[in-house]
């Protein structure tokens, strides 16, 4: 049983940071998942899929996953770049523009 430790990168409607920064322990599905014949879900048999536990730091979850005896490979994080701009959000209301502002 093979796992993965990563922080989560922030979702594509949000603008900020929020649960980003606990550390993840995540199971790779062991067998692949089927569909039911009868009302056409997808569904499987393996259980330690929907398992997801959090952790503050990454040290932590690699312990917890050496003390277990699972498998594991970490995926370190991509660093954020900061979006800053000159002018910044007021520089759209700026009465010194050399051009007309629109939409």
């Amino acid at each position: 049983m093979r796992a993965r430790i990563y922080r989560p990168a922030r979702n594509a409607m949000q603008s900020g940071t929020a649960k980003t920064k606990l550390w993840v322990l995540e199971f790779s599905p062991s067998m692949a998942r089927r569909i039911d014949p009868l009302m056409g879900w997808t569904s499987s048999a393996d259980m330690d899929s929907q398992v997801k536990l959090r952790f503050d730091t990454q040290e932590a979850a690699e312990a917890y996953a050496k003390e277990h005896g699972i498998d594991y490979v970490v995926i370190q994080p991509k660093p954020r770049r900061a979006n800053l701009r000159p002018g910044g959000y007021g520089d759209n209301f700026a009465t010194n523009r050399r051009q007309v502002w629109t939409h």
